[in-house]
């Protein structure tokens, strides 16, 4: 490795999530803060956080649910021939 092109390499820099956990890894800076982590994160907790503004998810979900739904064929009614 060359000499002084490297940045500082903090083995026990601190990690401070929004939901209040804080663990140490390593890195390039001594302090991080971070809005999502492990214990906070939906798909790490199996729970479903939405925030939901001007009902826009709701509107979402619905629409999906159109597009899953099965769709029912209408059939026209065959007119018999009768011959002479």
């Amino acid at each position: 490795m060359k000499k002084d092109i490297h940045p500082i390499y903090f083995s026990k820099a601190g990690v401070k999530c929004a939901c209040g956990n804080s663990f140490t890894v390593g890195s390039t800076k001594e302090f991080i803060e971070t809005e999502i982590c492990s214990l906070c994160h939906p798909f790490y907790t199996k729970k479903e956080k939405v925030l939901d503004t001007l009902g826009r998810v709701q509107k979402f979900k619905d629409r999906i649910a159109k597009k899953t739904a099965p769709k029912i064929k209408k059939t026209k009614a065959k007119k018999e021939i009768k011959t002479i």
